[in-house]
């Protein structure tokens, strides 16, 4: 049968990337095309020899030129298509999320084959960024079926909020801007996460208004925090530390250069009627401080900090960053005290942060001894064929 979609052909590199499974293909990549074609539309991608590769979503646009949809002739991009994408990232979390459904990823784009689309579950709120131009015209078609494959499941959705205010979007030739695309609320909604009540304010607070990805390491944390005094350096929030306040920490100070985070951590410490300390400054002043005054004041520190580097190009200066704070902490902390600390960025790939943690320890006179290593929670799947979905090194350490 004829195929309606413009073909593109690929260079040997591109071919190659697409049959080890990566679903991009770069603007260099690509040879020629034997038609015209709109930004958006849906295109298929050919070898130089003629081998179909697969079919995707085009943007010249963006570096990343096609997002590859489907490797199956024939799939019909089609209501049906869709839904079956969408039932099967949702059925998939309601497996491995279990008790934990209610606030979660319902997806989590290319680990999901919905290229570029976020969605947060809040409850019956529903939080959503959309970065790929193909995705975003389809996107009221996907709110509408998963809004529907929810109430099938006996899960009424009161709101979808777009926060597609995301800088990137203008590379891809988006408008940027938030707003309810279906139903409508206050911009607050209440969840519980390991048994803490949060205010989550989806449409002023960072990304999709809280990180649901460090679910289960706030909990490993909190394991070691009975009787501990606890330090938590860019705590947002306040998850990790108020986990710690939670499990039974001696002391928890709350630490973050924005006052209006701290600010709604103190609500959320409230909300529990839990108790801590809140500093508002910057955490590299805070431990550089700290560390000339020779204080020991804490024996478990955590370091969540924002990814350092969005790029290659500024890694190194990352590096130097994540270095000093860990550093730092560890110089801060007693032997035998206790160091959480993690890297939200994929371009700090796990060799390099386990590498800067062994300079810092050296640099700091100390041991680490490993108690545990892990990563994003599963609602947040790591696609071994997209190296892009790894991205959160997340480790639990001892100094010694």
């Amino acid at each position: 049968m004829e195929r309606p979609y413009v073909k593109l052909t690929v260079t040997e590199k591109g071919e190659r990337s697409l049959k080890s499974r990566h679903p991009w293909v770069y603007g260099e990549e690509i040879t020629g095309a034997d038609g015209a074609y709109e930004n958006g539309d849906i295109v298929d991608v050919y070898s130089a020899k003629g081998r179909w590769l697969g079919a995707g979503f085009v943007n010249d646009n963006s570096k990343i030129r096609v997002r590859i949809l489907s490797r199956n002739t024939n799939d019909r991009f089609d209501d049906a298509f869709w839904e079956r994408r969408l039932r099967y990232a949702v059925a998939y979390r309601r497996t491995v999320m279990g008790d934990d459904f209610s606030c979660c990823r319902l997806i989590f784009g290319e680990a999901d084959g919905l290229p570029g689309l976020t969605v947060d579950r809040f409850e019956d709120v529903l939080v959503t960024q959309c970065l790929c131009l193909g995705t975003d015209r389809i996107k009221n078609l996907l709110f509408l079926k998963l809004v529907d494959i929810m109430y099938e499941m006996g899960i009424k959705i009161s709101a979808v909020y777009e926060r597609n205010d995301a800088a990137i979007r203008q590379k891809e030739g988006l408008e940027q801007g938030k707003g309810f695309a279906l139903g409508s609320g206050s911009g607050h909604v209440l969840i519980t996460e390991n048994g803490i009540k949060y205010d989550v304010d989806y449409i002023n607070g960072q990304k999709t208004g809280f990180f649901l990805d460090q679910k289960y390491n706030r909990q490993a944390v909190a394991r070691l925090s009975r009787g501990k005094k606890v330090l938590d350096c860019f705590t947002h929030t306040g998850a990790f530390g108020l986990n710690c306040a939670a499990a039974g920490a001696e002391k928890v100070m709350l630490v973050d250069v924005s006052a209006d985070a701290l600010e709604l951590a103190r609500r959320n410490a409230g909300l529990n009627g839990l108790e801590a300390e809140y500093v508002c400054a910057d955490v590299f002043e805070l431990l550089t401080d700290l560390a000339q005054e020779k204080r020991r004041d804490y024996d478990l520190i955590i370091l969540d900090p924002p990814a350092f580097t969005k790029s290659s190009a500024t890694l190194k200066n990352a590096e130097k960053g994540y270095k000093e704070i860990n550093m730092k902490a560890m110089r801060l902390l007693p032997r035998g005290g206790y160091l959480a600390t993690c890297s939200c960025s994929h371009f700090m790939t796990d060799e390099l942060f386990r590498q800067m943690l062994r300079s810092a320890a050296a640099d700091a006179d100390g041991g680490l001894r490993q108690i545990e290593a892990r990563q994003q929670g599963p609602d947040h799947p790591i696609d071994w064929d997209v190296p892009e979905t790894d991205y959160l090194k997340f480790y639990i350490f001892q100094v010694v």
